[in-house]
């Protein structure tokens, strides 16, 4: 399911801006891209949504335990995103779709953001539940169950603030990338030039800016696993025994039985460095967690890596292509767009490999301390039940994920259309009739039909 909110949060914001600047200046190449990249958001938002149903269904067929005991914290939370997210979506995304020509510019504009506002207001109640499924805080036990004793500091706390923060540059890192291997896709076969260099422009733009500070917040989510998830943090780390000071594994092969590393190899004293700030602090290694506590050693840890790997090869293609753009070379650089051409999953992967370590990485806790997943499953579950749905709603959502992702690469493959009539508002065309052009080069617009016409 993450694979299409983390796309379409992005990409939300990405369609209120190409709006916004459409009706500011008026340039018809902004229309063309916004109409482009709105049927691509519709495919995916309708992905994300069906992807989406099923996790509602498990909570009451697969994790009854779960929702008995933590229900009453965790099932007002998911009421808040359908309140006050889900319902702003679909409300403003049916003008988004329909509307163009039916209501004023300014609402039309409006609607975008508030679709924009809703998927960040999904992501922000989603992060919140699963972050207090994290690291519980401000919640008593009465008669088995966990009730609430201050919601302001279930929804609001340093630690829903950084995972809230990181989600939401990934998912917008995720978009920007996308988009720009889109436009070098393009350029590399000379169609939709202008569009094109706006797509990349635009996605180094964010990217360039966004990375550093999404490597800032991973480092805090760092800090907070190391105090309050110590067994997901030594997973990540992956050194046995404590040591002061401690090494970085860069690589290695966990051996959870043998309880050692296989074909280890670690840079002396920079793990205290990262970690603590100090070089000389200590740190705490698998061996001091129990070993039934500990999570399997070889998600969390490679996961990381996966993680942290993606956003270097983010941040390196993000700065090359600034560089490359400012030389004014960008359209030309052959080199550089066949890379980032192929760079459209580096956001997908990174994500992943992220929700992976911190879902896998809190095993064997459901709710990290307080209830184990083995002690929150449904008690009339069996293991039949779960292959024989899991292997139907497989061969259910593939096909569906198959078409919907087909139909994505053949709208890529069709470009944003420069031939089909463009809705231009009319009071933008009588407030800047000269405004229109901006089409490929030699092309004009004509202000009484709104088509493009040869000179």
């Amino acid at each position: 399911h993450i694979i299409f909110p983390s796309f379409t949060i992005g990409l939300a914001a990405w369609l209120a801006a190409l709006e916004a600047l459409s009706q500011k200046t008026g340039n018809v190449v902004y229309r063309r891209l916004f109409e482009f990249w709105l049927r691509i958001f519709g495919v995916s938002f309708a992905l994300g949504a069906v992807s989406g149903i099923v996790l509602a269904f498990q909570f009451g067929t697969n994790w009854s335990v779960l929702a008995e005991k933590g229900g009453a914290i965790q099932g007002p939370l998911l009421g808040y995103e359908a309140f006050t997210a889900f319902i702003l979506e679909a409300t403003f995304l049916g003008v988004m779709l329909t509307g163009r020509g039916k209501v004023p510019p300014w609402f039309y504009l409006f609607s975008c953001c508030m679709v924009a506002l809703g998927t960040t207001f999904s992501s922000f109640w989603i992060m919140v539940n699963n972050t207090w499924m994290q690291a519980p805080v401000s919640y008593s036990e009465i008669n088995g169950r966990f009730v609430p004793v201050n919601w302001l500091e279930v929804a609001v706390n340093q630690v829903v603030a950084i995972r809230v923060g990181h989600m939401l540059l990934a998912a917008y890192l995720t978009t920007a990338f996308c988009v720009a291997a889109t436009g070098a896709h393009y350029i590399l076969r000379k169609a939709h030039l202008k569009s094109s260099l706006i797509m990349i422009k635009s996605a180094v733009l964010v990217a360039s800016l966004l990375i550093p500070a999404q490597l800032y917040l991973g480092h805090l989510s760092g800090d907070y696993t190391a105090r309050l998830q110590p067994s997901k943090f030594t997973a990540i780390e992956g050194r046995w025994k404590t040591e002061q000071p401690a090494r970085l594994i860069l690589f290695a092969l966990p051996d959870s039985q043998a309880e050692r590393n296989w074909l280890e190899i670690a840079i002396p004293k920079l793990g205290s460095l990262i970690d603590s700030g100090t070089e000389n602090a200590q740190e705490p290694g698998i061996l001091s967690i129990p070993r039934d506590e500990r999570p399997p050693l070889w998600v969390p840890f490679f996961g990381f890596r996966i993680m942290v790997g993606m956003g270097l090869v983010m941040l390196a293609l993000a700065w090359t292509g600034a560089i490359v753009w400012t030389r004014g070379r960008l359209e030309r650089a052959r080199w550089f767009l066949k890379v980032l051409e192929l760079s459209f999953p580096c956001g997908f992967i990174a994500v992943l490999s992220g929700w992976f370590v911190a879902e896998m990485g809190r095993q064997p806790w459901v709710i990290f301390g307080v209830l184990r997943t083995a002690d929150a499953l449904t008690p009339s579950l069996t293991g039949g039940q779960v292959l024989t749905t899991l292997t139907a709603y497989i061969v259910v959502y593939a096909a569906i994920f198959f078409a919907g992702s087909l139909f994505i690469f053949r709208l890529i493959k069709a470009g944003p259309s420069a031939d089909e009539p463009l809705q231009i508002n009319k009071a933008i065309t009588a407030k800047r009739p000269m405004a229109l052009s901006g089409g490929a080069p030699g092309e004009r617009t004509n202000a009484r039909t709104h088509q493009e016409t040869k000179p």
